[in-house]
């Protein structure tokens, strides 16, 4: 396998890939949970890949096109998608998991975490990457982004728990206008149901954060994983023992961070300087 990750499918693209799946569908005459039953899959992986939010793999539209009678049509479509490639190896799986994880834990110390970011910020992280994306790279991974954060809306999201260290707050990244927005947006997520920010006060003599920003998440069967980037790569982490020291960190976090509250308070304060 290329080590440096296997192309995905162009974001757009997919969405209407997954378009067609529901139009097959309900010309077959059935639901998305009677889909899901035939195809021994959950009804919200059926949900998610017809929303274009999750990629429809080879061996699941072969399934459909037997299924759906489609003669091969969702097979063909796969193969000639578009492909960019928007993730690596291991922050493809990380993405995967993100989209069905009933717990996620994200500490971040360079930029606002994915999941909280309005598009025109998401924009500028991506045009400030040495060696430079050209427009369209930087246009799909952008789409790609916004779609990753409709698990905030899902009717039984995840339970979401952040810890941003201060600076982030501080750095306005894509100008003041664009930073003002993100930080209006950021308060607006702060009260969304099943969510916790907290941020880490650059006052701290020491805190747990020290080796960089990290993901833990919990899967619908109760297994626990965390995830990792790095300037040249990323790690998916599943040895139980490693999990579990950066489940101690992240626990130490939320202690040394500020409390809900007066997290909100320090944004409210930040957002009045700006």
């Amino acid at each position: 396998m290329n080590p440096r990750g296997r192309p995905k499918k162009n974001a757009s693209a997919m969405k209407m890939l997954g378009a067609q799946v529901a139009v097959f569908r309900r010309a077959a005459g059935h639901t998305q949970k009677s889909l899901a039953e035939l195809v021994n899959l959950d009804e919200e992986t059926i949900r998610s890949v017809e929303g274009g939010r999750r990629p429809l793999k080879e061996d699941l539209a072969a399934r459909l096109d037997e299924l759906l009678d489609t003669k091969g049509a969702l097979s063909a479509g796969l193969t000639n998608l578009p492909e960019i490639d928007l993730f690596p190896l291991w922050a493809e799986q990380y993405v995967d998991h993100e989209q069905e994880a009933i717990a996620l834990s994200s500490y971040e110390n360079q930029v606002l975490p994915g999941l909280l970011q309005t598009e025109p910020y998401a924009r500028a992280i991506f045009g400030s990457r040495v060696p430079t994306f050209d427009d369209d790279e930087i246009e799909t991974k952008t789409v790609a982004r916004m779609h990753r954060q409709g698990l905030l809306n899902q009717k039984a999201p995840p339970t979401i728990s952040f810890v941003i260290w201060e600076p982030v707050l501080r750095q306005p990244l894509g100008g003041q206008r664009v930073f003002a927005d993100q930080l209006g947006h950021l308060r607006a997520c702060a009260e969304l149901p099943g969510i916790s920010v907290q941020f880490l006060p650059m006052k701290r003599t020491s805190h747990a954060g020290l080796s960089g920003p990290f993901v833990l998440l919990e899967t619908p069967d109760h297994q626990h994983l965390a995830y990792q980037e790095t300037q040249r790569g990323s790690q998916w982490v599943a040895d139980a023992d490693e999990v579990s020291i950066m489940s101690r960190k992240y626990a130490m976090l939320r202690a040394q961070a500020l409390t809900p509250e007066d997290s909100l308070d320090l944004l409210d304060r930040i957002r009045g300087e700006q």
